[in-house]
């Protein structure tokens, strides 16, 4: 390797380096805000998880990028940032709890100081805080677990406790009643889809079947075709000798009449004087 190529090359291995150190830095940056309790009007981690997908695809195009399982591993990461962000973005504890089942944390931790990874740690925390704030919603209490009373029980006109309790009762069935039929729509999906891939297995199966069928055929008619041409061609070879051996006593048997007839024509006829 040439002088230039070669620091040309350690360049590279050195900007991908810290390309992907300045991506763990950030990651783990990430990862400490999102254990955190932030306030709502906080951007920064936004802004954060989008400069790490930046460098996610920068570390992807390089030539000297890490193995597959470390990309994918960091994609998973990022992936669940972005994911826990959009479901804070979400209205409701109900939509929260159920868009945060479907996160997936990372698997390794991101730095060795780490015994747990720390996307595990949030996705925990996180699951706590929306299964808190559903409860909350559903009994009507704020985050300190006080009941919310409005005017009208401040100033005592509310009716009796068992309208609020039935009320609470009726909203969680229908938050349990909501979540029974997601399940129950993914569950007839998944089994659609299983179907379906039956179906295309099945039908791909024939097809191979037919098609290993026809092979089988074709070089069977193949051989047969081969077989047939060898003793062709066998007998081809015999009729052309024979053809060669007459047409060759043919000629000697002209040959020798030809000198024959000269030697009697020479002795018969007188010789000129």
């Amino acid at each position: 390797m040439a002088p230039a190529e070669g620091a040309g090359y350690g360049r590279e291995m050195m900007a991908a380096s810290r390309l992907e150190l300045n991506l763990v830095r950030l990651l783990c940056r990430c990862e400490a805000m999102a254990a955190e309790k932030r306030d709502p009007e906080e951007w920064r981690l936004e802004k954060y998880v989008g400069a790490l997908e930046d460098m996610l695809q920068a570390l992807k195009a390089q030539a000297s990028k890490p193995a597959s399982e470390v990309i994918n591993e960091y994609s998973r990461k990022v992936d669940f940032l972005k994911g826990m962000l959009q479901a804070e973005k979400l209205t409701s504890a109900s939509e929260k709890a159920l868009a945060n089942q479907f996160l997936a944390p990372g698997r390794v931790p991101t730095t060795a100081r780490e015994r747990v990874p720390a996307t595990k740690t949030v996705h925990l925390q996180s699951r706590a805080r929306y299964t808190s704030e559903m409860r909350n919603e559903l009994l009507g209490t704020d985050s300190a677990g006080e009941p919310k009373l409005d005017v009208r029980k401040r100033i005592g006109v509310a009716g009796p406790r068992s309208g609020d309790e039935k009320q609470s009762a009726a909203e969680l069935d229908v938050v349990l009643q909501r979540h029974q039929d997601l399940q129950e729509k993914l569950a007839e999906e998944m089994l659609g889809l299983a179907r379906s891939l039956k179906s295309n297995t099945l039908a791909a199966q024939s097809v191979i079947k037919k098609d290993n069928q026809t092979l089988s055929h074709s070089l069977k008619m193949a051989d047969q075709n081969l077989e047939k041409l060898k003793t062709e061609s066998e007998r081809l070879e015999q009729h052309t000798q024979k053809s060669v051996n007459w047409l060759l006593w043919a000629m000697l048997i002209i040959v020798c009449f030809i000198f024959i007839s000269m030697i009697l024509f020479i002795r018969i006829m007188p010789k000129l004087k």
